[in-house]
């Protein structure tokens, strides 16, 4: 058996490196169509381009790592199997579960490649990606959740962000204080905030307004202090969407929305897609194993890869759509994660089951 899960492997990661290259060299391609059109913006030139796409290619992998499981397991099942060579394997006395088996260790490192690209590559490379093109572009992140900006609470106070520059420091800052029996005490405004260190930002051009029963008090000053739990890995999701920020980004961001009594849904729903997707891996495996149980001249190597194609996008899109029909209707988040996972889990078993059956 264990001269079968090395040929196996052998087989497998080949095919799937195959289809890897293919696919990312396909969306490299049309990621380099796109950016084309906004070069020649600032200092946006070819090289940065490049760079860009470059830097897109991590989250591109981390995405792809199902489709691509799935086509390159296929494909290198049904050629074995066009070549008798599973039948021979079957005959010798392997069983349903000893395959099932050698495909689960040959799929163990696939999903922990995809855990360390999703959670130490991906992400930092998304960021620098979007930080690039803003630089370059002399671009800034205009907030638009609400007309006036993003409203962030921040234990008593409510903050109102209008811009994020790439390097994270704020523009436009109006923070609004309460007191403990919720009467507003304070209005600070600031052309920009600078975080310095956990918990201080430096805040530039200032105009405070305090509030109390003697009257108003409004004073100008170039600059002060300003102590709040927000910070950049927070203030990182304005930059990448929650699907491509790390498991430990989102749990801190889910951390500070509860902390201040905010929904916590897509970021929830986020987080557990992220440590629940390397084990797709194992379930696209799996899926490909009946795939091989006929010959060629019963479906063809071509319409099994086609089926495949079509089982991976559909595995992608419909995790996707359910992910926010789960944010958007507020369900269990685990199970708005796992929903898709454990639905083709089931079409998996039950295909074996029909396969064996037969």
């Amino acid at each position: 058996m264990k001269l079968l899960t090395r040929y196996l492997a052998r087989e497998i990661y080949t095919s799937i490196a195959l289809v890897f290259t293919s696919l990312l060299m396909l969306f490299a391609f049309l990621d380099l169509i796109h950016e084309l059109s906004t070069m020649g913006h600032g200092n946006y030139h070819i090289g940065y381009v490049l760079l860009y796409v470059l830097l897109t290619v991590p989250s591109h992998i981390y995405d792809l790592f199902p489709v691509a499981i799935l086509i390159g397991a296929i494909f290198a099942l049904v050629q074995m199997a066009s070549n008798s060579e599973l039948i021979v394997y079957r005959c010798s006395g392997a069983s349903l579960r000893q395959m099932v088996g050698a495909l689960f260790k040959i799929g163990l490192p696939l999903v922990l490649l995809s855990y360390l690209c999703g959670e130490m590559l991906a992400p930092p490379s998304e960021r620098m990606a979007q930080s690039l093109r803003l630089k370059a572009q002399n671009a800034e992140v205009t907030l638009k959740e609400f007309r006036t900006g993003v409203w962030v609470k921040d234990e008593r106070s409510f903050v109102n962000v209008k811009n994020v520059m790439p390097d994270t420091s704020l523009l436009n800052i109006s923070i609004y204080e309460f007191d403990e029996s919720y009467h507003l005490s304070s209005i600070t405004a600031a052309k920009r905030a600078t975080f310095v260190e956990e918990n201080h930002w430096q805040l530039e051009d200032v105009m405070q307004t305090r509030f109390s029963k003697q009257g108003t008090i409004v004073n100008n000053q170039s600059g002060m202090e300003w102590h709040s739990v927000l910070n950049p890995d927070l203030l990182s999701v304005l930059l990448v969407v929650p699907e491509q920020m790390s498991a430990w980004n989102l749990y801190q961001y889910v951390q500070h929305l509860r902390d201040n009594h905010q929904k916590t849904a897509r970021y929830e729903i986020a987080m557990w897609t992220k440590l629940v997707y390397p084990f797709a891996v194992l379930v696209m495996m799996l899926l490909a194993l009946p795939f091989a149980a006929h010959h060629r001249r019963e479906g063809g190597v071509s319409g099994k890869i086609f089926l495949g194609i079509v089982l991976g996008l559909s595995f992608h899109f419909l995790g996707r759509l359910f992910a926010s029909l789960g944010a958007l209707n507020d369900w269990q988040p685990l199970l708005s994660a796992t929903a898709i996972p454990m639905l083709f889990l089931l079409l998996a078993g039950g295909m074996l089951w029909f396969v064996e059956r037969r």
